[in-house]
C-alpha cells in the first residue's frame, strides 16, 4: 500500500522588482506624515561654530595645538608607570614569577605617555595602555 502525502502548496509568485528599480526615484508625497511637524523655514541669521579636531596622540609624538600657550607643536613625550604596568607586574607575581615582575617597568610599551608642550612644558595629554 502506498503512502498518499498531501499536495504541497507552491510558493507565491515572485512580486517583482522593486518600484524605484533602476535609479528613478518614488514620488514625493504631497502631504507631510502624520506625527510629523513641516521644518521650520530657513533662518536669515545662523550661527556657525567651529570645531578643533585634533588627531589622537598615542604613543610617538604628534602636532596638537597646546590648550595653556595656544601654539600648535609637535609634542615631547615622557613615558611613566601606569596601569598595565602595575598590573602585569601583579600578574607576574601571582604565578609565582617573583624575579620577572620588574620586567614591565623597564618596557616603554608597558607604560602609559605623557605628551608635553615643548613651549611651555605643560602636559597636553595622557595616552593611558589600560
Amino acid at each position: 500500500m502506498e503512502k498518499a502525502y498531501p499536495p504541497q502548496e507552491s510558493s507565491p509568485p515572485y512580486p517583482g522588482p522593486p518600484m524605484n528599480y533602476g535609479g528613478v526615484a518614488p514620488p514625493q508625497e504631497m502631504y507631510p506624515q502624520p506625527g510629523f511637524s513641516p521644518a521650520p523655514p530657513f533662518a536669515a541669521h545662523q550661527t556657525v561654530a567651529h570645531v578643533v579636531v585634533t588627531p589622537a596622540l598615542q604613543d610617538a609624538p604628534g602636532q596638537a595645538l597646546c590648550p595653556h600657550c595656544h601654539q600648535t607643536v609637535v609634542t615631547v613625550t615622557e613615558v611613566k608607570p601606569g596601569l598595565m604596568t602595575w598590573a602585569i607586574c601583579g600578574g607576574l607575581t601571582i604565578f609565582g614569577c617573583f624575579l620577572c615582575c620588574c620586567i614591565p617597568f623597564c618596557i616603554d610599551s608597558c607604560k602609559d605617555v605623557e605628551h608635553h608642550c615643548p613651549s611651555c612644558n605643560k602636559v597636553i595629554y595622557l595616552y593611558k595602555r589600560l
